[in-house]
């Protein structure tokens, strides 16, 4: 138990330098906290803006200790073994072809940790894969190298069309602190982010135009495959007082410009996302294309 509370106050002080030093290389864009973001020498996941990644990480911490443990179970049994059953301690060894009562342990003990994983790994799983009805849908479309959203039911009133569209591709160097990034942003920051509110559910449908990207938002626990020719969903619900600034990558290997296909995403409260629709409704509202139209 003692060696339990040790590590467990280790731990935590690991993670508390780690969030130190991430708080130190934070930035602001638009007022905007740069939250979900990967930090030289960093260990452990980005912070979690969603309950789902929450989870993950729960999850993760639980099976570490398992983990662990049974490392130190083997290790103690290898030692013990090797001290006790060597040739000088041991120098008739005995003969037996097996132990029941040992190979029922060694065969249920692993069926039991299993099933205790497995009793809380398929909620969170389910939690991921049970889209639930969005109070926004985004639709998600992968090009070499960029991205393409559509807000589809991005409804203003008294304004048409209703949907909003455009593409985000990733900002050169030079062009990082006209768009209010810092110089380390540099291969993470797009041309235009995803402005979501917080506290409300995000479903994005996911496509690729060409050959298969995927769209992963680490800090949102959410990693989904935009195959073309059909259409995949992910859900986040970003949690209020997480409003930030958060960086993805496309993450399937997609050709040349791979590297080059970054995701930012813009975490707001509501006011502030009604705010950006008007104004993103003026400069990008467009009717989406009907493919049934246009495929005859």
């Amino acid at each position: 138990m003692r060696l339990i509370n040790r590590l467990s106050a280790l731990w935590a002080a690991t993670m508390g330098t780690l969030t130190a030093s991430a708080a130190m290389a934070q930035v602001h864009v638009d007022g905007l906290e740069t939250l979900g973001k990967p930090h030289d020498g960093g260990v452990g996941f980005q912070v979690a803006g969603t309950e789902l990644a929450s989870d993950i990480h729960w999850l993760d911490h639980m099976l570490l200790w398992i983990i662990g443990l049974i490392c130190l179970f083997v290790v103690g049994l290898l030692v013990a073994v090797i001290l006790r059953y060597n040739s000088r301690s041991n120098p008739t060894p005995a003969r037996f072809t097996h132990n029941t009562p040992i190979e029922i342990a060694w065969t249920l003990i692993p069926i039991v940790i299993l099933v205790f994983i497995g009793s809380f790994s398929l909620p969170v799983l389910f939690k991921q894969q049970e889209i639930p009805e969005g109070d926004i849908t985004i639709k998600v479309t992968g090009y070499q190298w960029y991205w393409g959203y559509e807000y589809v039911d991005a409804g203003v009133e008294g304004v048409e069309p209703s949907s909003i569209a455009f593409d985000a591709f990733m900002l050169g160097r030079d062009e990082l602190e006209a768009n209010g990034y810092a110089p380390d942003d540099y291969l993470l920051a797009a041309s235009q982010e995803v402005v979501v509110p917080t506290g409300k559910k995000i479903v994005m449908r996911v496509t690729g135009a060409d050959v298969i990207h995927a769209w992963a938002m680490p800090a949102f626990g959410v990693k989904q495959d935009a195959v073309p020719g059909r259409v995949a969903e992910l859900w986040f619900k970003v949690e209020p007082g997480m409003e930030g600034v958060y960086f993805g990558q496309c993450s399937e290997l997609c050709g040349k410009d791979h590297a080059y296909m970054p995701i930012t995403v813009k975490a707001v409260s509501q006011e502030q996302y009604e705010e950006w629709l008007g104004r993103a409704h003026e400069e990008y509202a467009g009717a989406p294309l009907n493919f049934d139209v246009a495929s005859n």
